[in-house]
């Protein structure tokens, strides 16, 4: 059987990366609205592939730690998501760098 709260916490530590390295790529000054459009649909569909592996693991009574596992992924990838659409929001509204 899937070991998911193994699967989940490399997941997690993929995320955390992430939120290390996705705020120091939107402070570069030099990047794109294209690339942060790259950035925000590929934070995005994360976003929602964890939460369609949570329902999925809430819809077959997963134990809680995992749920829990999953929930903080799927809050981690939102709020790098909404990061990067503010960013985008800021570049188009001309108050940063070059687009």
């Amino acid at each position: 059987m899937t070991d998911w709260l193994d699967i989940l916490k490399e997941q997690a530590e993929t995320g955390a990366a992430m939120a290390r390295e996705v705020p120091v790529t939107l402070a570069n000054p030099d990047i794109s609205r294209e690339q942060v459009k790259k950035l925000f649909t590929a934070l995005e569909q994360q976003a929602e592939f964890v939460e369609k592996l949570r329902k999925v693991l809430e819809a077959n009574d997963f134990e809680p730690e995992v749920l829990v596992a999953a929930e903080k992924l799927e809050d981690r990838y939102a709020d790098l998501a909404a990061s990067a659409a503010e960013r985008l929001k800021a570049m188009r509204s001309g108050s940063t760098a070059r687009q």
